[in-house]
């Protein structure tokens, strides 16, 4: 019985981690060049890599480590537009991420600096990211009322009472009303089959600072530093090192066939290091090979349900990707602007990421970093003391 519970808690993570956001890592691929059969592609490598990742660090370890595609980092891809360079651009980015990752385990001198960014920076870039994604459903309420209407409705009643399957029933829901209105004829057989389609990556200044950049610093800050607080919390002594290692050379394998970034889990990560998993620590761990077996199936289904996201009314899965992410910009706009000394830096820095600017060819949430690190430095770290 026992063994029956944790397995549950670990499909349950599986499909409440994949269902929530899947409709964001297609958009996001796609908005940086990718065909619906290399974004399908990025998702099954993402699948297979946080899958093999999980069933490593488990079975070292004998801990609840999940792990997790990047949510934020593929809203970032969203909103980044095209990449200069194109898809191989785009893949050249997302492999120097997993290179910076590894790096930083490797190398702690990396991961001091980026823990020197201040953190309402970092949170207001993503808040600036995630910005245009969130208003979506709004403007698409206007031309679909019926449906984006009722997708918002079923968000509220959800979240109301379970809030962790919120974002996934809005996508099952959105997925139901694409298919029944979906002409499947359209659908060669040949696209439902799972298949990776490597890409040679081409590294473009860029592109690796535009975007490469700012999705490692979103995906540290937003995703493995939170991933690891959850872990503490429950009373595990997180393998930091070895975990970014792990999360690094997954990145790396995943890049080459389109996946963005995989990270540890934050959000689900208590599915599966909770007291709902069993009630001893110590056999939690199998809670995370469940759920390894689990992406590893939804793996096998990713095409067949890339296939139908992009069958969708244009605009669509924008508003539903939107819908999902309504709790993550609440969060991050609260950790950006907590600290009223750093606040007018933090707003600087979302004004900038949410203008959607690219200078030189870069796009805005390099240069959002970048103002709001001078007007942090001039109003916050060496702004004259008062005098009383």
């Amino acid at each position: 019985m026992e063994h029956a519970r944790t397995t549950a808690a670990g499909v349950t993570l599986a499909l409440v981690g994949f269902a929530s956001s899947f409709a964001v890592v297609l958009q996001g691929l796609r908005a940086v060049g990718a065909s619906p059969a290399e974004a399908a592609s990025g998702l099954v490598a993402l699948c297979v890599a946080q899958a093999l990742g999980m069933l490593v660090l488990a079975y070292r370890y004998r801990m609840p480590l999940t792990l997790a595609w990047s949510t934020p980092g593929a809203a970032l891809l969203a909103t980044s537009g095209g990449v200069a360079g194109g898809w191989a651009a785009a893949v050249g980015a997302f492999f120097v991420v997993g290179l910076l990752v590894l790096l930083t385990a490797l190398w702690p001198t990396l991961g001091r600096l980026v823990a020197a960014i201040p953190a309402p920076l970092a949170q207001a870039m993503l808040a600036g990211v995630l910005f245009s994604l969130c208003v979506a459903p709004f403007r698409e309420l206007v031309t679909e009322p019926l449906i984006v209407g009722s997708l918002l409705v079923l968000w509220v009643i959800v979240f109301r009472w379970r809030p962790t399957w919120s974002a996934p029933l809005v996508f099952a829901a959105a997925l139901a009303i694409i298919a029944l209105r979906m002409d499947w004829a359209s659908a060669s057989p040949s696209e439902l089959i799972p298949a990776i389609r490597l890409v040679a990556p081409s590294f473009d200044v860029a592109a690796m600072l535009g975007l490469g950049l700012p999705l490692y610093v979103v995906t540290m800050a937003s995703q493995n530093v939170p991933g690891a607080a959850v872990m503490a919390s429950y009373g595990y002594r997180m393998p930091w090192r070895s975990s970014l290692a792990v999360t690094g050379i997954g990145t790396l394998a995943a890049s080459f066939a389109g996946g963005h970034a995989v990270n540890l889990a934050a959000i689900t990560a208590a599915l599966a290091a909770g007291p709902d998993a069993h009630p001893d620590p110590s056999r939690r761990w199998r809670a995370s090979t469940a759920a390894s077996w689990t992406y590893l199936v939804l793996a096998i289904a990713a095409p067949a349900i890339a296939v139908v996201s992009t069958r969708a009314e244009p605009g669509l899965l924008a508003a539903v990707a939107g819908i999902a992410l309504f709790g993550t910009l609440g969060t991050a706009v609260t950790s950006a602007t907590a600290d009223a000394r750093g606040r007018v830096p933090a707003v600087i820095t979302f004004l900038i990421a949410a203008s959607g600017i690219t200078v030189l060819g870069i796009g805005a949430p390099f240069w959002a970093l970048a103002g709001g690190g001078i007007a942090w430095l001039v109003l916050v770290r060496f702004r004259a003391p008062t005098p009383s």
